[in-house]
């Protein structure tokens, strides 16, 4: 079933509001930081878009606050693709997809930043298949839209601040339209 951007904004609407695992943020604020980061980089509208909806899996596949705490790993970055696959390009879907292997890259390719991971971070890195080895990362920075998953990536390490300022969610979904692909 593909979600309409109706049915985003319902998800965000229902379940928004539960704490993005651990962290002093929800995840509809985890989702607009996110986001405003990327705008504030200069990212493309698609990747603006792909940091707004990086975690709609966790609002598809609702496992409670901090599933990692009770071992679970809830795949979310490939469980809403399915679902947005009918409204997005490659330029939003691929970073989605690719933005919890680009973590487990940027822990072997960055010595430093396995240490500023958050409690829940080195929780599901753990469970998401630990850090890459040195091919592995290679392997991972060589494919297409790796540069925009790093970059996806480091702006959701960031985006855990219950104090920061964003745009509302009408802004981000004005956005999200604006890059809606007309199939068939």
């Amino acid at each position: 079933m593909a979600l309409s951007l109706d049915d985003i904004l319902h998800l965000f609407d229902k379940h928004g509001a539960i704490a993005y695992s651990g962290e002093p943020v929800t995840q509809l604020q985890h989702a607009l930081q996110c986001a405003t980061l990327a705008e504030a980089a200069g990212a493309s509208r698609e990747l603006i878009v792909a940091a707004l909806l990086h975690d709609v899996g966790h609002l598809l596949n609702v496992q409670g606050e901090t599933p990692t705490e009770r071992g679970v790993d809830d795949l979310h970055q490939y469980f809403a693709l399915p679902f947005l696959r009918p409204l997005f390009s490659d330029a939003v879907l691929e970073p989605i997809r690719l933005h919890v292997d680009a973590k487990r890259c940027l822990c072997a390719i960055d010595p430093s930043y396995h240490a500023r991971l958050s409690a829940d971070s080195v929780r599901s890195l753990r469970l998401q298949g630990g850090i890459f080895d040195d091919e592995a990362a290679q392997a991972f920075l060589a494919k297409p839209y790796a540069r925009d998953a790093i970059a996806l990536r480091r702006w959701d390490d960031e985006a855990k601040d219950a104090q920061r300022v964003t745009p509302g969610l009408a802004y981000f979904m004005e956005m999200a339209a604006s890059v809606v692909v007309v199939r068939g």
